[in-house]
């Protein structure tokens, strides 16, 4: 039987270590990772490996979005 666990390499994951799903791993999975907080939302995605080591998730990609600021609805009053 072969170790279930998977470690984070980069971004705001890095270190974490986590079970696998029950399904097999496939190499190459990508999961992503959303932050919010008052800042602009960043996504992260990280890409499912096998190493010497045993699974790895590792950032494939980042994007930082800045959050929509619409003009307010007006209430009919002046």
């Amino acid at each position: 039987m072969t170790d279930r666990s998977v470690r984070f390499f980069g971004g705001p994951l890095d270190g974490r270590v986590q079970e696998l799903a029950d399904e097999e791993p496939v190499p190459g999975t990508i999961v992503r990772h959303i932050h919010l907080h008052g800042g602009p939302k960043i996504e992260t995605l990280y890409e499912l490996g096998m190493t010497d080591h045993g699974w790895e998730y590792r950032v494939s990609a980042t994007t930082h979005s800045e959050p929509s600021h619409s003009e307010p609805e007006s209430d009919g009053l002046r």
